[in-house]
């Protein structure tokens, strides 16, 4: 068992525990996903099959790194026999799976937010609601609580407290929004993503042979980040652990800083309960920053009360001081700080892949940016428009959707008249009346006009159908066609690719790069499925992209780059040289030092963003008025 050596003795303990629950709390840096890894590889290594073995991370990407750290030590092709990855991915194959019982097709699709924003925008107009008081953003964080907190339509337009709620944001009609939001998404055969784990709930509830034959499948639980999770990922795994009790939950509770998305603290605090016999494990020794960034970490969540006690220490060099920058203006906080970057950069020990800009909100990024173009400095933005989102990328995507799952209308309505082939907004008005009338899909009317009549003319119905009989043939070959193949297709005969290559203006010849590199990409995924000896088909791959997340979209370009994100998004990564951009609203500071459980969250948030670092803080502070703010709560 040399593998175990790698580990110190806190580590080593926890990794060994192999029966019963179990609780890891790991403080930053102190190797958490070490020991998740090696405990998974011990297990298998006495005896326990892979396939016993449920495994959910932070990101997909440390999933892959995880199972390839494991496949060295217990075999390749043991370790890809692991349900290990995101909640979202591991229980997206699982509705697959069992998509009927819920009346879903198999291939349903998955509604990204932009999706999800656009369909309720469609819902707001045709209620005739007036979209500033109904803003999307709005509207879906509201659906989306209630999702995380299993309140289906019925139940929360039942709910007075809830509607009541409603009423005083004067949104009294957002219970019919839900409505409508659920059931265009299930005639369209599809699920956004809190829909992911809603609908798990309802398949272990409703279907008890379903949740026995899980709990029997996966003897063996270890769930990553574990403060992070809502109640409806809590519910999922206690139904799946209920049986066994094999359950190894990794976490810190000084790193909960997700309550704006539903998660919920308690889970981890109250795992005691949950299981009263649990052992509890406790890494406390830093190995990733400087004494000096240690003792600066501990300081700002010490006075929290309801947390789980540890000592995190480090037997690191002391260090730099934390260094802090007052600035009276966004601009000269983002000309200092990039003046300060480049100053270090050019004594030619770092890299600009060692800087971190971190900041409250998105919007805070403008002076940085600013600044950082002036000098021409590399940076990469978590949280901006990645890859998936640029419309020439979607364009192409809705066609391969619409392959998979012809009944998604948003994909459908993305690109039935893209490239122009003459089906103008008119023509799908009158389509979508017909749906509406009919209660039936988009392509329910356009694939039968016989049976759905709609008063369009024929040249219109002409073009509507060659669409159709185009996309049926795709539909044909998406379950025994390498993913590649079919991909390159679509992208020549729905015209996107000659559309794209003929407009020779700078943004038409980087969107055609673009499309490019997607084929690359999906190239390259085929290629790596048909080592594993699986065909690797166009849908494998949209269930891959549909979860992608910022972490797992890196590319060689972007690795040499200074990372500008929120403190949030910063959740996982480190670096060398953390800038932490401070809230400088006077308001804001005054509401938090009233609500305690929010100024708790608020001094976590702050801790998660300095134990990022390696080697040195800088803290940029604004001002109320003509006096400094608080640094740090």
């Amino acid at each position: 068992m040399n593998y175990l050596d790698e580990l110190n003795d806190s580590q080593r303990i926890a990794a060994e525990h192999i029966n019963g629950p179990m609780m890891v709390i790991a403080g930053a840096g102190s190797g958490k996903t070490r020991v998740l890894t090696y405990r998974i590889a011990h297990l298998m290594y006495n005896g326990v099959d892979p396939f016993n073995i449920l495994a959910l991370t932070f990101t997909n990407k440390a999933a892959r790194e995880m199972t390839e750290r494991i496949g060295q030590i217990v075999g390749a092709s043991e370790a890809r026999n692991i349900a290990m990855g995101t909640f979202h991915s591991v229980f997206s194959r699982i509705l697959r799976y069992n998509s009927d019982k819920l009346g879903y097709p198999s291939n349903f699709t998955i509604y990204d937010t932009q999706d999800t924003k656009n369909l309720l925008k469609t819902i707001i107009k045709e209620f005739g609601l007036d979209d500033k008081v109904y803003k999307p953003n709005a509207v879906y964080g509201r659906i989306s609580s209630a999702k995380n907190n299993l309140i289906s339509p019925a139940a929360y337009e039942a709910n007075a407290e809830i509607v009541g709620e409603d009423r005083m944001s004067r949104k009294p009609e957002i219970f019919r929004i839900y409505k409508e939001y659920a059931k265009r998404c299930f005639k369209a055969g599809a699920m956004d993503f809190d829909d992911l784990l809603y609908q798990t709930n309802v398949l272990l509830r409703d279907f008890p042979e379903v949740l026995h034959f899980y709990q029997q499948k996966f003897k063996y639980i270890l769930v990553d980040e574990y403060q992070d999770t809502n109640y409806s990922q809590y519910l999922i795994v206690k139904k799946l652990a209920a049986v066994n009790e094999n359950i190894c939950v990794v976490g810190d509770d000084a790193q909960s800083i997700y309550s704006f998305r539903g998660a919920n603290i308690e889970n981890i605090l109250n795992f005691k309960k949950d299981y009263p016999d649990y052992k509890l494990y406790k890494l406390e020794q830093n190995y990733r920053s400087t004494q000096n960034i240690v003792e600066a970490a501990n300081s700002i969540i010490r006075k929290n009360h309801d947390q789980i006690q540890k000592d995190v220490w480090t037997s690191n060099d002391r260090g730099a001081k934390i260094n802090v920058i007052r600035c009276l203006t966004d601009n000269e906080e983002g000309r200092v700080i990039v003046n300060k970057i480049y100053d270090i950069k050019q004594s030619g020990t770092t890299d600009y892949k060692d800087f971190a800009i971190l900041y409250r909100t998105n919007a805070q990024s403008r002076s940085f940016e600013e600044s950082l173009r002036k000098l021409n400095l590399p940076y990469k933005i978590y949280g901006g428009l990645s890859f998936y989102q640029r419309k020439e990328i979607k364009d192409l995507i809705a066609y391969f959707r619409l392959a998979a799952n012809p009944k998604d209308e948003e994909a459908l309505k993305r690109v039935i008249n893209y490239p122009k082939r003459g089906i103008g907004k008119t023509t799908m008005e009158s389509v979508m009346i017909a749906a509406s009338q009919y209660d039936v899909s988009l392509w329910d009317i356009v694939s039968d006009f016989e049976r759905y009549p709609v008063s369009i003319s024929s040249g219109a119905k002409n073009k509507i159908n060659q669409f159709v009989t185009k996309i049926k043939s795709y539909s044909m070959r998406m379950d025994n066609t390498p993913a590649y193949d079919l991909a390159e297709e679509i992208a020549k005969s729905s015209g996107i690719l000659k559309t794209l290559y003929d407009d020779k203006s700078p943004e038409g010849v980087t969107r055609y790069e673009n499309i490019q590199e997607l084929l690359a990409g999906i190239k390259e995924f085929s290629v790596t499925k048909e080592e594993s000896d699986e065909i690797g088909t166009l849908s494998d791959f949209l269930i891959d992209v549909a979860l992608l997340t910022d972490a797992d979209q890196e590319t060689e370009e972007d690795k040499n780059k200074i990372t500008l994100m929120t403190i949030h998004a910063s959740k996982g990564l480190e670096a060398h040289s953390v800038i932490i951009f401070g809230d400088t609203t006077n308001t804001r500071y005054k509401k938090l030092m009233r609500d305690g459980e929010e100024f708790r969250e608020e001094k976590r948030l702050y801790h998660v963003g300095v134990t990022r670092a390696q080697d040195s803080v800088v803290i940029v502070s604004g001002v109320f008025g003509s006096k400094r703010s608080p640094v740090l709560p």
